[in-house]
């Protein structure tokens, strides 16, 4: 069953039963990775890493090792 699918499911059953609609797939989505990425840097801070740039440096170091 599908994302799509599911939504129609949840959503013809609530309406049945005289409940709010669930939000639609996807709603929440950017909130959802803002929320994530900010984690990430708390635990980074908290366990004393760099916060910013972890990527890019891992990606820099990936793509060209030093000898």
């Amino acid at each position: 069953m599908s994302i799509t699918q599911q939504y129609l499911l949840d959503t013809y059953r609530a309406r049945q039963h005289g409940e709010p609609a669930p939000p639609a797939p996807g709603t929440h989505d950017r909130q959802v990775v803002r929320e994530l990425r900010d984690y990430r840097r708390f635990r980074a801070v908290v366990a004393e890493r760099p916060a910013h740039g972890r990527i890019r440096g891992a990606l820099g170091r990936w793509l060209h090792p030093r000898w």
